[in-house]
């Protein structure tokens, strides 16, 4: 009835429609009858020339042409996916940091064996929490099930039944800075509150799960600049004194390319463990299916870039 009614709308004429469609008019017109029972409207007034859609009618197209065309790509994605000629385009969501230490091998891989396969990447940052029960990452979660994303990468250890995971590794922190930096020679717990900080911020608050920490132990540090994300991080201490706990990863990756030295932190912390998310009803999709063991299997395949000196 949708499709009647979408062809019925484009084109104003119930026998130019039941052409379209390969159906009678008297076919397209009983359709339209039990569309119009349905919906409690007449949707369409019949003219000598055709027929004019009514206000109803029209507020219903563009939703109704949005159903039909999300119906279409369900119904092509029963095609099998083979990566080797697929031209689809995927989306992958995830914080910069992650983007910046898995992408290499990752691309690196997707142009071995899916040359025609293009990849858009989302920047996901956590969200402010008002208490420690609230899920940072519910917008990311949100996306994945409306698919403005079809993979995520997250620091997340527990998810709901309907999200189907996969295991990247675990990612700890280091405390990042230029190279000949003073804290390296000394890097105390006393010297690294008295040193000045960079913190990754994308809504700008100077308070991070490394302030937790401190403030667990009676201490605290002086937060001098906040930066939306983890590359503008590894620019601005290149060229500063501030210190900054960033990602092992990122920095072992980029740390000769900006300069960088990094040291352990100095008071413990349990790793993240990074994983690879979608849907259930996502992997259904053969395509996401395919890429959600591509991206374990690329990050299996490499090897994290050997550790830097300090």
């Amino acid at each position: 009835m949708l499709v009647v009614f979408h062809v019925v709308l484009e084109e104003r004429h119930v026998a130019r429609a039941a052409g379209r469609l390969s159906l009678t008019p008297s076919a397209v017109s009983h359709a339209l009858g039990r569309l119009r029972d349905l919906l409690n409207d007449p949707l369409f007034l019949r003219t000598p020339k055709g027929v004019v859609p009514t206000s109803r009618a029209l507020e219903l197209g563009e939703p109704v042409a949005e159903i039909l065309a999300r119906i279409g790509t369900v119904v092509a994605s029963a095609v099998p996916f083979d990566p080797a000629s697929s031209d689809r385009r995927f989306v992958i969501g995830a914080p910069d940091a992650v983007i910046a230490s898995v992408m290499v091998p990752l691309l690196e891989c997707l142009a071995a064996k899916a040359p025609r396969v293009d990849i858009g990447l989302i920047h996901e940052m956590p969200e402010p929490r008002a208490s420690s029960t609230d899920q940072p990452w519910q917008g990311s979660l949100k996306k994945l099930e409306t698919r403005a994303i079809d993979v995520a990468m997250l620091p997340l250890r527990l998810l709901p039944p309907r999200f189907a995971t996969r295991r990247l590794y675990e990612e700890d922190f280091v405390v990042a800075m230029r190279k000949g930096h003073g804290f390296a020679r000394a890097p105390t717990q006393a010297a690294f509150c008295r040193s000045l900080h960079l913190l990754v911020s994308l809504s700008g608050n100077p308070h991070g799960f490394v302030d937790e920490l401190l403030a667990k132990r009676g201490l605290q540090r002086r937060i001098v600049l906040t930066v939306p994300t983890f590359i503008m991080a590894l620019v601005r201490l290149a060229s500063s004194d501030l210190i900054a706990v960033l990602p092992r990863r990122l920095v072992q990756r980029h740390a000769g390319c900006f300069g960088l030295a990094f040291v352990e932190l100095p008071f413990k912390r349990k790793p993240d463990l990074i994983q690879a998310v979608a849907t259930k009803a996502a992997m259904l999709d053969a395509g996401v299916a395919w890429l959600m063991e591509v991206i374990v299997g690329s990050l299996a395949e490499g090897r994290p870039p050997s550790p830097a000196s300090a």
